[in-house]
C-alpha cells in the first residue's frame, strides 16, 4: 500500500475529550492518530455536507422555489386537528 503524504497538526483539547480519546484506541486497538483521523474526517465530510445543503437552499431561494412561512405555519398548526391541512408545496 503506497503512503501517502502527512503533515503534524497540533491541537490542545480538554483532558475528557483527550481521555476518550484514548479510552476508544484501547477498545479499538487502533492508533489515537488514527482514532483522530476518523473523527476528523468524518466532522469534514459533515461540514462539506452542510455547506452543500445550505448552497443549494439559496439556489431555491434565488429561484423563487420556496414554500411561504405563513403557509407553513398554518400547516404546522392543523397537525393533530381534526381537519389537518395538505403539507404545503
Amino acid at each position: 500500500m503506497a503512503q501517502t503524504d502527512t503533515k503534524v497538526l497540533t491541537a490542545h483539547v480538554p483532558l475528557p475529550l483527550a481521555e476518550k480519546v484514548e479510552q476508544l484506541a484501547q477498545r479499538l486497538e487502533r492508533s489515537r492518530g488514527w482514532i483522530i483521523k476518523q473523527a476528523l474526517s468524518a466532522w469534514i465530510d459533515q461540514e462539506e455536507e452542510r455547506d452543500r445543503l445550505t448552497r443549494e437552499a439559496l439556489a431555491d431561494v434565488d429561484a423563487n422555489a420556496v414554500i411561504d412561512h405563513q403557509a407553513v405555519q398554518e400547516w404546522a398548526e392543523s397537525l393533530g386537528t381534526e381537519n389537518p391541512l395538505p403539507v404545503p408545496r
